[in-house]
């Protein structure tokens, strides 16, 4: 690590001020409004180590994802989640710290699956290695996986390892006109069948889903479910996952982010709705005038939560109410790593 930058990142830190961890700032309307001094962490980039017979890459939190897409490319490799790259300044340490994942979550897993170990600069200003050690807080908390959406508030994130994957040998994808009822029946039908599925989206009265894998399984998946071949495939789930489909095109306004058991039925609440990961994501647009309180209630009610994903009033809180429980861990563990509150305070909920 290039010491003399390490160096002032511990000077700014022991100042005691409340720091805004910074990336590409491709995510900075994710979650509560950031606060705090900037601390730009896109000079400490760079690969440390590929392995690709490995299946590990590591590189320093600044490090683009554009980066890592060209290494892994050349060896036909992938970030299976699919984490979005918001116009390609995103960073490392910014995707770990959202923990957003893109179409390919349902079948892959999500960030905090891939990520095997990382190093954190904590309130002190000392450097935490976790994960290849097996090194845990005194909690017992596997570390490395829990910065996974943390949005920077338990330390400055330094260094991440993770597990890379083989780009899949063959891949079609499929439409079928179908209403919501439908989709969500066929694709809880085929969640449970050995089939190459691995991406699904459904709106307007259309699902697309993408099988990839070998060619002979795709093939056959192909001739099993039948539908249309969609030709710019590959096109329709960039966009999905940089969120540059139709179904977003209007950024100002409120999206709601609703995660459900895949097998709950339809919603009955006003709004556009897009459909993914089987049904267990449901993105949605309300009408004007639906309430916050009703859309989190019906989430509820379907087994799930809601968050305000982007857009609208962040004072109705971004992230679904915790129960005590709950709460009284995310405190515990801001007390352990940042008992100062230096660390993008406020950035998950207003009061942490």
């Amino acid at each position: 690590m290039d010491a003399q930058l390490i160096d002032s990142f511990r000077a700014r830190i022991a100042q005691g001020r409340p720091l805004q961890i910074r990336g590409g700032g491709t995510k900075d309307w994710y979650g509560q409004a950031p606060r705090g001094e900037l601390l730009d962490t896109r000079a400490h980039s760079g690969i440390i180590d590929y392995e690709p017979t490995e299946l590990v890459i590591t590189a320093r939190s600044g490090t683009t994802l554009a980066e890592i897409d060209a290494a892994l490319d050349a060896n036909d490799q992938m970030l299976a989640f699919e984490p979005p790259r918001f116009g390609g300044a995103a960073t490392l340490g910014g995707m770990v710290a959202a923990g957003l994942s893109g179409p390919g979550r349902a079948a892959a897993g999500a960030v905090r699956d891939f990520v095997l170990g990382a190093v954190l600069m904590d309130a002190q200003g000392e450097q935490l290695h976790f994960g290849g050690q097996v090194m845990k807080n005194v909690a017992g908390y596997d570390v490395s996986r829990l910065l996974a959406g943390s949005l920077g508030t338990l330390g400055l994130i330094l260094q991440v390892s993770l597990k890379v994957l083989p780009k899949p040998m063959a891949s079609s994808t499929r439409v079928f006109d179908i209403d919501q009822a439908g989709a969500l029946r066929l694709l809880n039908q085929w969640g449970g069948q050995p089939l190459p599925l691995v991406a699904s989206a459904w709106t307007n009265n259309v699902l697309t889903i993408r099988l990839a894998g070998a060619r002979a399984a795709v093939d056959a998946a192909v001739t099993r479910l039948g539908g249309s071949e969609l030709a710019n495939g590959d096109d329709f789930w960039r966009d999905l996952r940089e969120q540059q489909h139709a179904f977003f095109a209007q950024p100002e306004q409120a999206l709601w982010r609703l995660s459900l058991p895949s097998v709950a039925p339809p919603l009955a609440l006003p709004g556009a709705q897009l459909i993914e990961w089987g049904g267990a994501q449901r993105w949605l647009r309300p009408e004007p005038g639906l309430e916050t309180a009703a859309i989190r209630a019906a989430a509820v009610a379907a087994g799930g939560h809601a968050s305000l994903h982007r857009g609208g009033d962040k004072q109705v809180g971004v992230f679904h109410p915790l129960s005590p429980a709950v709460l009284g861990i995310h405190r515990r563990l801001k007390t352990q790593f940042d008992p100062q509150g230096i660390f993008n305070p406020g950035r998950m909920f207003p009061d942490l």
